[in-house]
């Protein structure tokens, strides 16, 4: 043994601080092909990761966020065009309503926009005006067909020739408006007529009689005019909506689901009071019922 080698390798070794003599066992590992253990470089390689992350993580965070702004972005301006196209379209609406309301007497349509001029009213039928043939339902807002007609007391009230019943509404003055749902009933006469109309015997409606009323009748519709008008309607109106204005003179009618305009009666200078009336034809009508007011 080389006494002066060793001494002269430990005389080395002596003078290395302990990081220079992990680095060289550390190298001389990795020049065999052995995994480094130092636990330096192992810090080194952890410190070397956590960089790489907090540089490239950063950038995607930016980018996502960029991405997202964008399509804020879009979105806000998406959202101003519709709603500038909302004030729009409400400006327009506004604009046909205020001319609506200035000339509403000579416009019969928008029935919508016609029933904030009018006063709704709760509406229940008459049993002592009834004919026997005619049953109404216990609330009094829905009259239909029996077969076997009612033994019912005579009285100057009740109609004993036209299938008729009125309403309990006497109208002397004011405007109001109601509506009847007709559903699928197959003929019908709604309007309304004088309280002193004559109930027994033979009688035509029209105005000359005291009536005002619009009739279905084996698929067609009329205005009971003299003559009778017949009308030609682009819908089938499931809900008839009555406006009368007394002082006007005026009595229109109109389909409650779509809005559109039925019929108005040509101007008539109203005087006594007035009543709603209702008609079925026979049993194949089906029922007439009055829509409840809701209140608010």
């Amino acid at each position: 043994m080389d006494f002066r080698s060793v001494s002269a390798r430990d005389t080395v070794w002596g003078q290395m601080d302990a990081f220079t003599v992990g680095f060289l066992i550390c190298l001389k590992q990795l020049s065999c092909g052995l995994v480094c253990v130092c636990p330096i470089f192992s810090k080194g390689r952890r410190l070397n990761a956590r960089l790489k992350t907090d540089i490239v993580y950063p950038k995607k965070v930016k980018s996502e966020q960029e991405k997202e702004l964008k399509e804020s972005d879009q979105s806000e301006q998406e959202r101003g065009e519709l709603q500038n196209k909302l004030e729009k379209l409400q400006e327009e609406m506004d604009r046909r309503k205020a001319q609506f309301k200035s000339v509403w007497r000579n416009a019969p349509l928008y029935a919508d926009w016609r029933k904030e001029e009018f006063e709704a009213v709760n509406l229940t039928l008459d049993a002592t005006s009834a004919h026997p043939a005619l049953r109404l339902s216990e609330k009094g807002r829905q009259v239909a067909w029996q077969e076997k007609p009612q033994d019912l007391p005579s009285s100057t009230q009740r109609f004993e020739s036209l299938p008729c019943v009125l309403g309990q509404l006497n109208i002397t003055s004011g405007r109001c408006y109601w509506e009847v749902e007709v559903g699928d009933t197959s003929s019908w006469d709604l309007g309304i007529c004088r309280d002193n109309i004559i109930r027994k015997g033979r009688v035509t409606v029209s105005p000359q009689n005291g009536f005002w009323a619009i009739r279905l009748y084996e698929g067609e519709y009329w205005a009971l005019t003299s003559p009778e008008t017949l009308l030609t309607l682009r819908k089938k109106p499931l809900s008839v909506g009555i406006f009368l204005d007394y002082e006007a003179g005026d009595l229109s009618f109109y389909n409650m689901k779509d809005g559109s305009h039925i019929f108005t009666f040509p101007q008539n200078t109203f005087h006594g009071v007035l009543r709603p009336l209702f008609r079925l034809w026979s049993s194949d009508s089906g029922p007439l019922t009055v829509v409840k007011v809701e209140e608010n």
